[in-house]
């Protein structure tokens, strides 16, 4: 029988060491994505960019599955809660963070969008009762003042203009409730196949806004850059980092697969400062040492331990 929360068929490679190389992956690939979005939604309206991102996601999924010669049809006992899960990780995720970037600086947007933990770790204490031990409570309390590090010296600005952090924090209690539905039910169909029908169920109200709001969207008017932009935004990490994501989740708990997502904002911050001009300063690097330590708790030391 699978385990809650994975496919059917779980690859045979899904191990620790393989969750890890893909945590890896994701942090470089989400984390140059956060100045990426910036730039795109300086010049594409966000009903019409999310739109653009999660068809080619969902069209480039379902080709890869297709190829691959995967089952692509929904299970019925899948269909509700993958509608749920989709609800959470697609609908809320991409339409509240597309919106908190375009009033926050992408670095530090990223900031609070991996705030996602925090969320996360009780919903899956009251909804999948998992164990919150001694090494994930550290390495959570570690990681979220590695994030404080970062947020604490731009409070002012966050007083200022509050409207993009709050939708960053939705985004984030968004993306924690989607992961955390995700591994309630064990799912008849691969991941591949998994991730390509969230995409475009979860994407079926943004598309419908994209037509209400974004119709006059002129694409000609979008700048080489802006293109090159989205481009990067729909390919890599939409299609890449949500099938790789998935596999994590199914790899870990949920609370040690969303923790291990905190070193995400940091790239973000340097590849935002490399891109779009941000400051990198005695704040970043501290909070880089503690991510990384927060990292080596939830994911190394208790390997070390088991093998101690």
């Amino acid at each position: 029988m699978s385990e809650r929360g994975l496919p059917a068929e779980r690859p045979a490679g899904d191990n620790a060491t393989t969750g890890i190389v893909l945590l890896v992956l994701i942090t470089l690939f989400w984390g140059v994505n956060w100045p990426a979005i910036k730039l795109s939604v300086n010049e594409v309206p966000v009903w019409a960019f999310r739109t653009i991102c999660l068809l080619a996601g969902a069209g480039g999924l379902f080709a890869i599955a297709a190829a691959a010669k995967l089952p692509l049809r929904i299970p019925r006992q899948d269909l509700r809660p993958l509608l749920i899960a989709a609800l959470g990780n697609i609908t809320g995720w991409h339409l509240f963070s597309a919106l908190g970037v375009m009033h926050m600086q992408p670095g530090r947007a990223s900031i609070l969008a991996f705030t996602m933990p925090l969320w996360a770790a009780p919903i899956a204490a009251l909804w999948l009762k998992e164990k919150i031990d001694g090494l994930r409570l550290a390495g959570l309390g570690v990681g979220m003042i590695g994030l404080l590090v970062l947020v604490v010296p731009d409070l002012a600005n966050i007083s200022a203009a509050p409207l993009g952090p709050v939708f960053m924090l939705l985004a984030a209690i968004s993306w924690a409730f989607g992961t955390v539905a995700l591994k309630t039910h064990c799912y008849g169909m691969p991941t591949t196949s998994l991730v390509a029908w969230q995409m475009l169920l979860g994407g079926l109200p943004i598309f419908i806004g994209a037509a209400l709001f974004d119709g006059s969207f002129d694409p000609s008017a979008v700048s080489a850059l802006g293109w090159g932009a989205v481009a990067y935004a729909a390919l890599i990490p939409m299609i890449f980092c949500h099938w790789a994501w998935f596999r994590v989740v199914g790899i870990y708990p949920a609370v040690v697969a969303a923790i291990g997502t905190l070193a995400i904002p940091v790239v973000g911050i340097i590849s935002s400062a490399l891109i779009t001009g941000d400051a990198v300063g005695w704040d970043e690097i501290l909070s880089l040492a503690l991510v990384v330590l927060a990292l080596f708790l939830v994911l190394v030391a208790p390997q070390l331990r088991r093998r101690t």
